[in-house]
């Protein structure tokens, strides 16, 4: 969406943030992951969040909706504390879509059940109810043909626009995308990133994990880029993308734009230790 936009419904929204991270810290026994993150997404806006490998970007947008438990620190969401020990986190939940690496679609499901399912379970819709909500997130989509094939028919591009409408059709206020097009081949991944940014255009607030610059810098109204656990820099994509200010933000987007003039990295003892650690 563009950055008009997203002014004009952050200033039409007083109250707060639509998601407010505070001070946030995460550790996995030693290994600290989050080091003091503080950052806000207002209603209608996209922010993108790029770094290398073991940066914590996606531990971060776990720790949103609580699929990771922070070590220390508080998360808003729509203004409910999603850290209050006695906050109904099932409830929070249902007003946050995440979009995962793997699509985790029911292989035995047709597209239309992978869809109905959770909507009957969670929303308690009836079966009507949620076979249209289900039929109108499949055409949002472009996969309204598919709604009786089983995900194993499809490709990983389709399966993960079938994930996307799963989430859509629980009605959700802010989605998260965490690297939802890492799991593709590339000439899947334009009609996957083509989905989202229509829902960018239409207000959705939206928080994506993701490698792909093209798209935060057309998309994003703001880029953060994390390193070491911690947010080094944040701001507009032509600011952050186009010319950062600092010098880990630089190195992070040359090897990633540029890798065919990347050097090989002298190997020291911190690097030969992080070899072979996934993305916390």
């Amino acid at each position: 969406m563009s950055t008009s936009t997203a002014t004009d419904t952050a200033a039409s929204t007083p109250e707060g943030p639509e998601i407010e991270v505070r001070g946030l810290y995460k550790s996995f026994g030693d290994n600290e992951v989050l080091r003091g993150i503080d950052l806000e997404v207002r209603q209608g806006e996209v922010v993108c969040v790029i770094g290398p490998s073991g940066s914590g970007k996606s531990t971060l947008l776990r720790c949103v909706n609580l699929l990771e438990e922070p070590t220390k620190g508080q998360v808003f969401v729509g203004g409910t504390e999603v850290t209050d020990p006695d906050v109904d986190i099932d409830a929070v939940r249902r007003r946050i879509g995440m979009v995962f690496q793997q699509f985790n679609l029911f292989p035995h499901l047709t597209v239309t059940e992978n869809l109905t399912l959770p909507q009957r379970r969670v929303l308690r819709r009836d079966k009507a109810e949620a076979a249209r909500v289900a039929a109108e997130n499949l055409e949002r989509v472009g996969l309204s043909e598919k709604a009786t094939a089983y995900p194993s028919s499809l490709s990983g591009g389709q399966q993960q626009r079938v994930a996307i409408a799963r989430a859509l059709a629980m009605g959700p206020e802010v989605m998260l995308f965490d690297e939802p097009t890492s799991a593709l081949d590339p000439e899947l991944v334009g009609d996957v990133l083509a989905v989202m940014r229509v829902l960018a255009n239409e207000g959705m607030t939206m928080m994506v994990v993701t490698h792909e610059m093209s798209f935060a810098r057309e998309v994003a109204d703001r880029v953060v880029f994390m390193d070491g656990g911690v947010i080094v820099e944040q701001g507009a994509p032509a600011q952050v993308i186009g010319d950062p200010r600092h010098e880990r933000t630089r190195h992070f987007l040359s090897r990633l734009l540029d890798p065919a003039r990347a050097e090989v990295p002298e190997e020291t003892e911190e690097t030969s230790d992080q070899v072979g650690k996934a993305d916390q």
